[in-house]
């Protein structure tokens, strides 16, 4: 969509505006767009209290109902209430592995549509469209679809053998992208877009309301063939949701030499790499700094390939927080076999290291000392040739001589020589179109911004952002700690729910105004005569 069509110049203010593509914004669309959730009539649910409560008052639709009662005493893998209670609707007793077919019957009602407009860097998507394709996602192929068309039906359309229940990024983002399309959403989207600013509109002495205008850039293709330009685009909205998710800004470790040459940020940067011929067997090893899932698949590419793997990360192989203590075994054996990686080949401190303080100051590179042969990735006596992991390590420094200072939690230092290194640590939202980049928003508010330590700060049964400037600004996904696609459609059904009630009240006032205009007219008639 052309946003030159959409300028605001005669005043027209759009009734809601999405900033971010991906799931949750595609999700959110499908609800606005007017498909609307009801109790099926032959409808079942496992819980039964759940189940007699959506029967109290089965001709309303979902998005009429109370929420936070239909919530109550439920219980799931997701602090946001609303996110548990449509995961169970639309995924029964999924935690279990069963596979309940959900109570939910879907009724494309167009009365209920609020025109709404997604805004997108790119395809719809989002981030999916950016990620490694071959490697597998973490979720089930059904917890990564949208409501309305079941994922692994469209796999199987595309590819005559399904193996197993995960799919790749690569296949997802194909699968989102279609569903835009299959359930005719795009007319609400524009995609090549940046927002650059998100600001609160003050009312005219008209009367006019108050608004949020969002402002941006829009690419487009020139005059000149092959030629894209940037044009800048302005829209009024009642309503802005945040959708961003959390790819935009890969994290950084903030030591020195981080933005060295060789030291990258993005498991791209590997595939890249690999693909140039710049690692092999015979490369020096590459460092991989993280124990997430990002970090488990740059070791597994690099092994793939045989090239060598330091491996540092600030966690303990046991903690109950590392991810991979948390996946079963027989689900992902690739991530298994990983964290076993992790623990059965830690390095071993070695007395031939000189010590810590003479590794603090800018040494020549003949003050180096090299980590100990015995404990290289080289070493044929490990069950894993070419990988060493360094378990409560952190990385001190990097040099342009391509070595690393790694420092364990009792202060000894390492120095690795390397080719590569991948900081693969995380990544936090770009919320630079808010002010002090949406600092005030979180729920510590003197902190920035993270999908994992502090999230937005919502209403849980609406969405509703509760340090907002003004009324109208919802979030929703990763920016309130919904890291998984089969969550944050809880988000899409708490803004809709709520963004229904205004529609129909604004609705109902126009109606109003429209009949005493026309009972106006009439008494104005009648007194003529």
């Amino acid at each position: 969509m052309d946003l030159q069509d959409k300028e605001t110049t005669c005043g027209e203010i759009l009734p809601v505006v999405i900033i971010g593509n991906g799931p949750s914004g595609i999700c959110l669309s499908y609800l606005l767009s007017g498909y609307t959730p009801y109790l099926s009539p032959e409808g079942w649910h496992p819980n039964p209290l759940l189940h007699s409560k959506l029967a109290e008052q089965p001709h309303l639709s979902l998005l009429e109902q109370d929420l936070e009662y239909l919530c109550e005493g439920l219980e799931g893998r997701s602090s946001n209430p609303v996110a548990v209670l449509f995961d169970s609707l639309l995924l029964p007793d999924s935690d279990f592995g069963l596979d309940h077919t959900s109570p939910l019957e879907w009724r494309y009602e167009p009365e209920r549509a609020i025109p709404h407009l997604v805004l997108g860097k790119g395809p719809p998507g989002g981030a999916w469209h950016a990620m490694e394709g071959s490697m597998l996602t973490l979720s089930l192929a059904n917890w990564m679809e949208l409501p309305g068309l079941k994922l692994k039906d469209w796999m199987r359309d595309k590819r005559r053998n399904v193996r197993n229940d995960r799919a790749t990024p690569a296949e997802i983002a194909s699968y989102y992208q279609h569903y835009v399309s299959q359930m005719s959403l795009e007319q609400n989207f524009a995609c090549s877009t940046t927002v650059t600013s998100v600001t609160r509109e003050p009312g005219e002495q008209d009367g006019s309301p108050s608004c949020w205008r969002v402002s941006g850039l829009q690419r487009r293709e020139g005059e000149i063939l092959g030629v894209t330009e940037e044009v800048p685009f302005s829209l009024l909205a009642h309503n802005v949701v945040l959708a961003t998710g959390t790819h935009d800004v890969p994290a950084r470790l903030g030591v020195e030499g981080e933005s060295l040459p060789f030291v990258s940020h993005s498991f791209w940067e590997l595939e890249m790499a690999i693909s140039r011929g710049e690692l092999d067997q015979s490369s020096d090893p590459v460092l991989v700094v993280g124990a997430g899932l990002t970090a488990a698949d740059a070791v597994l590419a690099a092994h793939h390939l045989n090239t060598s793997v330091y491996h540092a990360f600030r966690r303990s192989v046991v903690d109950p927080g590392l991810i991979f203590n948390q996946l079963p075994k027989l689900l992902y054996p690739e991530y298994h076999k990983v964290h076993q990686m992790m623990t059965q080949q830690p390095h071993q401190s070695t007395p031939s290291l000189e010590p810590a303080q003479n590794l603090h100051s800018r040494p020549s590179s003949s003050s180096y000392t090299p980590l100990s042969s015995s404990s290289t990735p080289s070493s044929s006596s490990s069950s894993y040739p070419g990988y060493l992991s360094f378990p409560c390590h952190r990385v001190a420094a990097f040099r342009p001589d391509r070595k690393c200072i790694l420092e364990s939690d009792s202060g000894e230092q390492t120095v690795v020589q390397v080719s590569k290194a991948l900081v693969l640590i995380g990544a936090h939202p770009n919320l630079s179109f808010l002010r002090d980049k949406g600092r005030s928003l979180g729920i510590n508010p003197d902190e920035a911004i993270s999908c994992r330590r502090n999230p937005i700060d919502v209403d849980p049964f609406t969405n509703k952002v509760l340090a907002a400037d003004g009324p109208g600004m919802y979030a929703m996904g990763p920016l309130v700690g919904e890291n998984f696609v089969r969550f944050l459609k809880g988000g899409a059904l708490a803004i809709v729910g709520d963004l229904s009630k205004q529609w129909s009240w604004r609705r109902g006032e126009k109606a109003v105004t429209a009949d005493r205009r026309v009972s106006c007219r009439i008494d104005a008639e009648v007194l003529d005569s």
